[in-house]
């Protein structure tokens, strides 16, 4: 799936990034190096477009997480590569939008299963965005649950009337919910919405994704729209 995928690969490590690129390029992708976060801002902002971008967070120059979330605004994936291991850390490479991660040490096998995923949900997604409507010439309505809506021709998710900018798993989750709003969805369940046919998310993960929306609706006051089912999953609150 990395066949003919352009990806930026930002590693200030000159030998990790030699042998990541490396790797990359024998199963058919096309890499460009950055050793620098300020030398990969400038990349996103040139004239080449990439379609999935891999980086460290320590970085000279510009941060990673500036990286990332440079390449979230331009709609390009990234993956972080991170020597931080706790839970906690994890969840914040989630909260600054990042698609997935390892953590250094890394196995290059896995990192190019990853990418694979990564770019398969990225497909996945961009072909659902433009399939046509069964009838010609007609739009799907937007879906609504209470103060939000949710505007899949446009992309476009609003709270109370307040855009609230999703990453591309937690349009797909919350669009999983509000398609069934009266249903328990259970975390394989919202984790296949997420992946597709794809590699499907771990649980916890699920779980910090909908910790991340809540953190984002809370501006928005609806954030309890969002109600766990202890030892199922997720809903949405009744009586909305």
């Amino acid at each position: 799936m990395v066949a003919g995928a352009r990806i930026l690969v930002v590693e200030d490590d000159a030998a990790i990034n030699r042998v990541v690129c490396s790797y990359l390029e024998k199963a058919g992708a096309m890499c460009t190096a950055a050793f620098s976060g300020t030398e990969g801002l400038m990349h996103l902002a040139g004239g080449a477009t990439f379609d999935l971008i891999v980086t460290d967070l320590m970085l000279p120059g510009a941060s990673g997480e500036e990286v990332v979330a440079d390449a979230r605004g331009r709609g390009v994936p990234a993956i972080v590569l991170s020597a931080r291991a706790t839970v906690a850390d994890r969840v914040d490479l989630l909260r600054i939008g990042a698609d997935d991660y390892l953590t250094k040490p890394f196995d290059l096998e896995e990192l190019l299963a990853r990418c694979e995923a990564v770019l398969r949900r990225s497909a996945s997604t961009a072909r659902a965005a433009s399939v046509p409507s069964p009838s010609a010439g007609a739009v799907a309505p937007p879906l609504r649950f209470g103060a939000w809506e949710l505007d899949g021709a446009a992309r476009r998710f609003t709270a109370a009337g307040i855009p609230v900018r999703l990453t591309r798993t937690e349009y797909e989750i919350v669009r999983a919910l509000m398609a069934e709003p009266r249903r328990v969805h259970t975390k394989r369940s919202l984790s296949a919405a997420a992946a597709g046919d794809e590699v499907a998310l771990e649980d916890k993960t699920v779980a910090t994704h909908i910790g991340n929306v809540r953190a984002k609706l809370r501006p928005t006051g609806t954030e309890d729209y969002l109600e766990t089912v202890w030892g199922v999953g997720f809903k949405l609150r009744d009586g909305v």
